[in-house]
């Protein structure tokens, strides 16, 4: 072979191999530089974890606490189960337009649950509260009757997922309705004295109530029933929330006893983490739009970064403003991706479960969108876009529970876990613990285990730890 024959082969054969190249990258250089705000390093997660640390104390904190974001609010919950807890225990989960009442059997390796869920009408959810609370007890009594259960007390949890003031285990107030609620003459009053005078106006089931909680507290102690190195509680729903064991003596808003167990379960409010502005170094455009779109501007930043109720209105932002530019679909995308709210969370997940290189899950929900004939390229985009919002959600959850591993400095922590996101995503658990692993310190070690029903069973718990410890104190 001449010289020149070898310098044209040569060529001909980077030529070929560019072409290769280019046909492997379906995602151009410039949709990749347009997302790199999205993709955060260690350095910034490691400076999330520091500005965390730093709100959480000042939650802790009695000078601070009032100007605080993360609130850390004590629960009263001092002891988790430990496996001797017996007997029959009811719960009462009241979060939104349902309700479910439940009944739980727990024995040594025992758990037998019963539920049933009732609905609460609009006129019950607009009307007084004492209506509220009568339908409430109206339908425990049925389901306490149904299950032959209505001769002796029995002991209650009540998950009340509503913001609250809590100044006791069984002492909660509402500090205001969400959800579509506005009953009135409940706001500032205690939640738990409401639903006993309702029972009492009733005369025919007796009923102890032994703890109000939230559910991020009830998902911990669901876990710590099974897994007695469960001292983490993480909601990553439709929105997040974090709770953590903590020592008594980090604790200056704690206003009851020193007794042994020298601890309490605080419940953070982290979705509420940087509403002073301190994670301005990591939001985006997207994140701005969001929150002046959103019913509360200004409030819950770090849960409208990651939380099943706006993740795919933030990569349907991005999606957009690319479409826009040129970057996808030939700048001529389906028409409903400029329509607020009509990316669904869901859609992520979805596109996220094709194989790698496969694309059928994405074309169908291009379909569903109203957008025909998606070539290889659109999809791998827009695969590529959602990846980087769920990552990104991923990592800065994953640098939360960091944090808190690293400020508890137990060797060995699980961490319990519920909520849509994390339990849909096919790659959100995955995600956080590979950047655990990177952002603990070194010689501490976790696991994420799926927390079944927090606001259910965890209540019961709660309840059935109550009863336990006030068998022990009587002895």
């Amino acid at each position: 072979m001449t010289g020149k024959c070898r310098i044209w082969r040569s060529m001909l054969m980077r030529w070929l191999a560019r072409i290769s190249r280019a046909k492997q990258r379906l995602v151009p250089r410039r949709i990749e530089e347009r997302c790199a705000e999205l993709i955060l390093s260690d350095e910034q997660l490691r400076d999330v974890c520091q500005r965390l640390l730093v709100e959480i104390n000042r939650g802790l904190n009695k000078d601070t606490n009032k100007e605080a974001t993360v609130k850390c609010f004590p629960t009263y919950v001092r002891e988790l189960p430990n496996g001797e807890e017996c007997g029959k225990f009811l719960a009462l989960d009241l979060g939104g337009t349902n309700f479910r009442v439940l009944l739980i059997d727990l024995g040594p390796h025992i758990f037998h649950m019963e539920s049933k869920i009732f609905a609460v009408p609009q006129s019950v959810m607009l009307g007084p509260g004492t209506g509220l609370f009568d339908h409430i007890a109206e339908c425990l009594a049925t389901f306490m009757h149904e299950h032959m259960v209505d001769v002796s007390p029995l002991p209650l949890g009540f998950t009340f997922s509503f913001p609250c003031s809590q100044e006791g285990l069984t002492k909660a107030r509402l500090a205001t309705w969400t959800k579509g609620f506005k009953c009135s003459g409940v706001e500032g009053e205690d939640v738990v004295r409401l639903l006993q005078e309702a029972i009492a106006r009733r005369g025919d089931i007796k009923i102890d109530v032994m703890a109000v909680l939230n559910d991020t507290t009830g998902t911990l102690m669901a876990c710590a029933w099974k897994n007695q190195a469960c001292r983490i509680g993480l909601i990553l729903g439709t929105g997040i929330n974090a709770c953590y064991v903590e020592r008594l003596e980090n604790v200056q808003l704690w206003d009851g006893d020193y007794e042994e167990p020298n601890q309490v379960v605080i419940n953070t409010e982290l979705g509420a983490f940087g509403d002073n502005g301190t994670l301005e170094f990591i939001r985006t455009e997207y994140d701005r739009t969001i929150d002046q779109h959103s019913l509360n501007p200004g409030r819950q930043l770090f849960e409208k970064m990651i939380s099943g109720m706006y993740m795919g209105e933030v990569t349907r932002l991005v999606l957009a403003q690319l479409t826009r530019e040129g970057l996808l679909f030939d700048g001529m995308g389906p028409e409903v991706l400029f329509e607020p709210g009509q990316f669904f969370t869901k859609y992520v997940s979805e596109i996220e479960s094709d194989k790698k290189g496969e694309y059928t899950c994405c074309r169908q929900v291009l379909e569903e969108l109203g957008y025909e004939d998606a070539s290889d390229e659109d999809c791998a985009n827009v695969r590529y876009i959602c990846e980087a919002v769920s990552r990104r959600a991923a990592h800065i959850a994953a640098a939360a529970v960091a944090c808190l591993l690293n400020k508890m400095g137990q060797k060995h922590v699980t961490v319990a876990v519920d909520g849509s996101l994390y339990r849909f995503h096919p790659h959100f658990h995955d995600l956080m613990v590979e950047k655990i692993r990177q952002l603990i310190n070194p010689g501490l070690t976790f696991d994420l285990m799926l927390s079944e029903d927090g606001s259910g069973r965890g209540a019961a718990l709660v309840a059935a730890v109550a009863v336990r410890i006030g068998s022990l104190a009587a002895r």
